[in-house]
């Protein structure tokens, strides 16, 4: 399995209301954007707020996670909540982020982000559906990841034996020197716990080019000749961008090493405008290599926000290249 959402089954989706909500070229809003194909349909998750009704019939603001239809990569619809925080009873404060969606033996799960109001800590939850619709249901008790360090943006790997782990960040508030790792765990097959100790894969700072203890948005990769490489984001002199690391063992114990340069980085290449990062990739429906991440990383002074980025991405040498 080359990517661990791949060979997703077909899914009827059943939405009638197609208006077009949002187009890609005109700036999706977006942080963390993660992309899925299932069928013919493109389904991308994000975190933001929706309305909601409360027993008193007021209505308020909510922290939620949604997903958003597209036949194209350019024209979104059918904007849904698919997970609120009041679906949720560990404590979730301040947002939802990098929700990642990822089918595993008949199920759909999303690993999220959170910050809990339980152990003042940022921690990784899990939650299971049978659509990739939703709604979505707490099966980890409320986090996954250790409970006193601070960690976010879980992702699915499933190794060479068809087992599946969680590959992490292990953020640099809660680690020696503000130096950030990534790390990974065993999962159960629920999802609903490790089964071995977390390990550390390597430090931001390992990388010539990371300027910063950073360790954001890791996502694994298999080539076609078998290497196994993860994308990752840090800053460089340039600012956010997006790096390359390397198992030497082809397994994700690693040991990993990383690229001499990052693979996005501001005016890298003509196009490349703006600092963005926290990438993610997947396949279209030609079967071809495609990236999504949001640029810039902030507004910037001429009014631009973070937004939905999608770039082709080809394996060039052995290496991955953003075009």
């Amino acid at each position: 399995m080359f990517i661990s959402n791949q060979n997703l089954p077909a899914y009827e989706s059943k939405c009638e209301d197609k208006s077009i909500v949002f187009k890609t070229s005109t700036k999706v809003p977006c942080r963390d954007p993660f992309i899925m194909l299932i069928g013919d349909t493109y389904y991308l998750y994000k975190s933001g707020m929706s309305e909601a009704w409360g027993t008193d019939k007021q209505k308020s603001r909510e922290i939620s996670i949604l997903c958003y239809k597209s036949k194209d990569l350019e024209n979104w619809y059918d904007p849904k909540v698919v997970l609120n925080s009041s679906d949720v009873s560990h404590g979730v404060k301040d947002m939802f982020w990098a929700p990642e969606c990822h089918y595993y033996k008949g199920y759909y799960y999303i690993f999220t982000s959170v910050f809990s109001s339980h152990t003042n800590h940022r921690c990784i939850s899990v939650y299971r559906s049978e659509s990739p619709e939703g709604p979505f249901t707490d099966i980890a008790g409320g986090f996954i990841t250790p409970k006193e360090w601070d960690t976010i943006d879980g992702t699915l790997y499933i190794d060479e034996e068809n087992k599946p782990w969680m590959v992490f960040v292990h953020e640099w508030t809660s680690m020696p020197e503000g130096n950030g790792s990534m790390a990974a765990a065993r999962l159960s097959e629920d999802f609903t716990h490790f089964i071995s100790e977390p390990i550390n894969l390597f430090y931001a700072r390992d990388a010539k080019w990371a300027s910063s203890g950073v360790t954001d948005g890791p996502y694994l990769y298999r080539s076609s000749e078998g290497k196994l490489m993860m994308i990752w984001s840090n800053f460089s002199e340039k600012g956010y961008c997006v790096g390359l690391a390397s198992s030497v063992s082809g397994k994700v114990e690693g040991p990993w090493v990383q690229s001499e340069k990052p693979i996005y980085e501001k005016d890298l290449k003509e196009g490349f405008k703006y600092e963005g990062g926290h990438a993610m990739i997947f396949k279209d429906k030609e079967a071809n290599l495609k990236i999504t991440f949001h640029a810039p990383n902030g507004k910037t002074p001429d009014g631009d926000f973070d937004h939905v980025i999608i770039r082709d991405i080809k394996e060039t040498n052995g290496k991955l290249e953003i075009r």
